[in-house]
């Protein structure tokens, strides 16, 4: 029957560490298996960022590059073939990027100079199989009160920046100085969950 979609997929893998991801997902109701990069990959290389690359080039391009790593690693180990779904989420302050801090003293460098600042947090996700792949974009943005050199300390002491894209997690105790949003919650959080969606309407889900 016309404008019916025939379902065709009944899990996907995700091809991610990140628990808010999985939490997110989970709440499309989507079945899903984890597809993780193995000892022999790098998967950290992949998030180097080229010179004078714009945010949101990069973070598509890094989105990319997971999707075809995950790709490629589901027919190395013989799988069942499903889409697999990848994502990356990176922080920017006018075209400068900001990942995942290196240690403490990074992190309390980058919410030194996000307090009092609007910032951007762009999130690719990607969806594909050997012959289809789409991917979309959002772009939302989030306001940090002035935050004191002991708001920074306490913070970064709880541990939570850890792995965070801008050393935050809008989630967690970070948001008791974030005083404006505009965009995606789930978006910052590391998942759109409207885009992701609608992805996965084109994918039989």
């Amino acid at each position: 029957m016309r404008g019916i979609p025939t379902i065709v997929n009944k899990f996907l893998y995700l091809a991610s560490q990140s628990p808010r991801r999985r939490q997110l997902l989970e709440q499309l109701g989507v079945a899903y298996e984890l597809l993780l990069p193995g000892p022999d990959e790098d998967a950290e290389a992949l998030e180097a960022v080229l010179p004078g690359e714009a945010p949101a080039r990069y973070v598509q391009r890094v989105t990319g590059l997971k999707l075809d790593a995950a790709l490629h690693r589901l027919k190395a180990r013989g799988l069942a073939r499903a889409p697999v779904l990848c994502s990356d989420t990176t922080v920017a302050l006018g075209r400068r990027i900001f990942g995942k801090p290196l240690d403490a003293q990074d992190a309390q460098r980058m919410l030194g100079e996000l307090s009092g600042q609007t910032h951007r947090v762009l999130t690719a996700v990607a969806i594909g199989t050997e012959r289809k792949r789409e991917a979309a974009l959002s772009v939302s943005r989030v306001r940090f009160a002035a935050l004191s050199a002991r708001d920074i300390r306490d913070y970064v002491a709880s541990g939570e920046q850890v792995g965070k894209a801008g050393a935050y997690a809008v989630q967690g105790r970070a948001a008791a100085h974030i005083s404006h949003i505009s965009g995606s919650y789930s978006g910052i959080m590391g998942l759109p969950m409207y885009e992701t969606a609608q992805l996965l309407l084109n994918f039989g889900f």
